[in-house]
């Protein structure tokens, strides 16, 4: 029985919930099929998923080409328009169990027309994620227990292949994180599509810093905790008291920005003025001395002038960013910044280049001001491991894997530091 081919593309979720696929598939008995687990977040992302499925099934002749993710929930068409493509699956469906059953040889109809696509509505799906797997990765744990969004900046067409915001319970995160500390794991890190809005649908409305300080609080053999991306305008009271207090929760935070120009931000129907996001990094600073912080910023948004992107430009001086994620704006069909004035994709092209650029300058500052600092280090490779700031490291020596050691920095090589 040859075990099915997954191929994952886009963010850290997808990679998480191909874990669980791979668990139902096996339960399931599927075998001999290519699954692949598309992304939407840019124009660019479906192409490239388009790219993968030919790729696959070049080199898989014969087998079922089964496609989902969140550019087959908001493009099923696409892909079932291509004549590699068996099944479509939509992001609900792919973590149902009967969903896997029913792509067996044994299941019914597995390669009729008439199921061909099998995506719902994910709008109307309510239900929490029922899926946690107790690990993924071998070093460091992620535990998804947020899915979805409910807000729509006029960017985003990520609500659309996610549905609306849905959380686990606390109790069965906390659960399955002493599970994970029981098999070794010395890090986890929270995910979520917008882990801030944690909570908001369960009884008595908890927030994220709730759940952050009942984790550190119930798990007391867990050595690091970390959060992934947030949205600072919802950073709540306890999630502040946690940076301030727990030494527990890494001091490194990515922030949702996408602009530092107060117009754009207003056009993009974000929540945040440049001033917030400012202000929030001062105070997090001020509570945690040394935190570093990560970006999200988009390049050349629908009316962006020169002066409005020198504006996120100074962001980051401004704010103190050191990781940026620059994204190239991609207009997605069926958004409203699909319908605004476009900048020409040649100036959308040197602008990222001068954000990556600018990204690049306050990297290496960080890299080093790290020299001759000695950092507790979780390895992730024989020669390889990151720092509590989530600063990559290269050893030169071999090192035992999925362990936390303190070492002394003695070098970067522009992109990571050198034990």
């Amino acid at each position: 029985m040859k075990p099915p081919v997954f191929s994952t593309l886009g963010c850290r979720l997808n990679a998480y919930e191909t874990e669980a696929m791979k668990e139902l598939a096996e339960q399931a008995g599927l075998s001999g099929a290519v699954v692949v687990n598309t992304c939407a977040v840019t124009a660019e992302a479906v192409r490239k998923a388009k790219q993968e499925i030919r790729r696959l099934a070049r080199e898989n002749p014969g087998a079922p080409v089964i496609v989902t993710g969140c550019a087959a929930q908001t493009e099923p068409e696409t892909f079932a328009g291509m004549p590699e493509v068996t099944k479509v699956i939509g992001n609900h469906e792919k973590m149902q169990a009967e969903t896997w059953a029913a792509l067996t040889p044994q299941g019914p109809d597995f390669i009729g027309e008439t199921e061909r696509v099998m995506v719902d509505d994910i709008m109307s799906v309510r239900e929490t994620a029922g899926h946690l797997i107790d690990g993924f990765g071998r070093h460091r744990a992620y535990v998804q227990v947020q899915n979805g969004c409910d807000h729509r900046c006029t960017f985003c067409i990520i609500p659309f292949g996610r549905g609306n915001s849905r959380s686990v319970p606390a109790g069965v995160v906390v659960e399955q994180i002493k599970r994970l500390v029981d098999r070794g794991f010395n890090e986890v890190v929270l995910t979520g599509v917008d882990l801030t809005s944690w909570g908001a649908d369960l009884p008595g409305a908890p927030r994220l810093g709730d759940l952050v300080m009942r984790i550190l609080r119930l798990v007391p053999d867990l050595p690091r905790l970390r959060i992934s991306s947030i949205d600072s305008i919802e950073a709540d009271e306890n999630l502040m008291l946690a940076i301030a207090t727990e030494s527990r929760l890494m001091p490194h935070l990515h922030l949702s920005l996408q602009a530092g120009d107060d117009m754009i931000l207003k056009r993009m129907k974000r929540r945040h003025l440049r001033d917030d996001a400012i202000r929030f990094c001062e105070e997090a600073r001020r509570l945690r001395p040394g935190i570093l912080f990560g970006a999200d910023i988009i390049a050349g948004f629908p009316t962006e002038t020169e002066a409005m992107f020198e504006n996120s430009l100074r962001l980051v001086d401004d704010c103190g960013l050191t990781f940026l994620h620059v994204f190239p704006f991609s207009a997605r069909k069926g958004t409203p910044a699909a319908r605004m004035p476009r900048v020409h994709g040649a100036v959308i092209k040197e602008r990222a280049a001068r954000l990556r650029a600018k990204g690049q300058e306050a990297l290496e500052r960080h890299l080093s001001a790290e020299v001759g600092q000695e950092r507790l280090i979780l390895t992730e490779g024989a020669r390889a491991g990151r720092t509590e700031f989530f600063t990559e490291v290269a050893f030169d020596r071999d090192m035992p894997e999925g362990t936390l050691m303190t070492v002394r920095i003695t070098g970067h090589d522009g992109t990571r530091l050198l034990a």
